[in-house]
């Protein structure tokens, strides 16, 4: 996301509003201290409600509609299942409150986390390769809820899934133990430049030759007992002895049977990773695209985009309706965690 605009929209933004009859989920910010970061990083939870608080809209904004909760509201009794989530590149952690709201409803509780230097307003090309510092915030944010005298009693940890999306999605592969090869990533993006992923690095100035240990880093958390990756990056790099390695079961989504991108199609046309690691299901969400993730987009939310001459995210290919698409996302990612 390239302009002012979209790095406003895609703020962190919460708004209070009269009180409200539907059952919402409950939410809660957080502030989590990654030993790899300078400053804090932001973190949010959500989670069935046990009483009804105040309501607030997370994540709303003159081009995306956010979804209603219930503000620092009473954790309902009982322990639930929990998806740590990583954003993909200029997103953050208020962007899938689509999802987080339909996975709640389904009885589980959602982390989330802001990763500086790849998010809204922040998102630079050579940050965006420290995976290593990516995985570290999802880390540090599992280490602060199970310490939490109170919220961390409602974590079923034997049920603590990494979901990702995008840049997100090699970010949990990376927590599950998969491993990239920087090298190959060079001659990945020497032989396709004009791939989205590498052209946003030639956007930075990226040398090619020389990125970051942290992109090659091992990222392993033993917490995490199941990895969802959707439209992950990278793929293409995967180390061949990590991916020997990984024990975790992965369940990768792809957007669309056609025109995906290149770095996260894990399909035999592809990548071929969803067939490479041992313990893997794959699933096909289409018709789709890659943008078609993003949330549901308000009228007039196109124009201002385009008035603007930003990325067009709210138009979705023909034949793409996003709202059926968020639906059949919710559908296969609830049911790869057996919700």
């Amino acid at each position: 996301m390239k302009s002012i605009l979209l790095s406003l929209l895609f703020s962190c933004g919460v708004a209070a509003h009269a009180f409200a009859a539907e059952d919402l989920p409950g939410y809660e910010r957080m502030t989590v201290f990654p030993p790899d970061r300078a400053l804090p990083v932001a973190a949010s939870l959500w989670y069935p409600a046990g009483v009804r608080s105040y309501r607030g809209v997370v994540g709303d904004n003159p081009v995306f509609h956010g979804a209603s909760v219930w503000m620092g509201a009473r954790i309902a009794e009982g322990q639930y299942p929990l998806f740590v989530f990583s954003h993909g590149s200029g997103g953050n952690m208020d962007n899938s409150a689509w999802l987080f709201s339909a996975l709640v409803e389904k009885g589980a509780m959602v982390l989330a986390v802001n990763h500086p230097g790849s998010t809204s307003g922040d998102s630079s090309p050579r940050a965006s390769l420290y995976l290593d510092r990516r995985a570290g915030d999802i880390s540090a944010a599992l280490d602060a809820l199970l310490s939490d005298p109170v919220l961390g009693l409602h974590v079923d940890r034997s049920r603590i899934t990494a979901l990702g999306f995008s840049l997100g999605g090699a970010t949990v592969l990376n927590l599950g133990g998969l491993r990239f090869d920087w090298e190959v990533y060079r001659d990945y993006c020497l032989a396709n430049p004009k791939a989205t992923d590498c052209g946003f690095l030639a956007k930075g100035n990226v040398d090619l030759d020389h990125l970051p240990e942290g992109f090659s880093a091992d990222g392993r958390d033993d917490r995490i007992g199941h990895v969802i990756a959707i439209d992950p990056a990278f793929t293409y790099t995967a180390t061949a002895a990590s991916v020997e390695a990984v024990t975790v079961p992965v369940s990768f989504i792809n957007l669309g049977d056609r025109d995906r991108l290149k770095t996260g199609d894990v399909s035999e046309n592809g990548s071929n990773l969803a067939n490479r690691l041992a313990d893997a299901d794959y699933q096909v969400v289409a018709p789709s695209y890659h943008i078609t993730f993003l949330g549901l987009c308000k009228s007039g939310g196109a124009e201002l985009l385009a008035e603007e001459q930003d990325d067009p995210v709210c138009t979705d290919p023909d034949g793409v309706d996003r709202a059926d698409t968020h639906k059949k996302i919710i559908k296969a990612v609830a049911a790869s965690a057996g919700l």
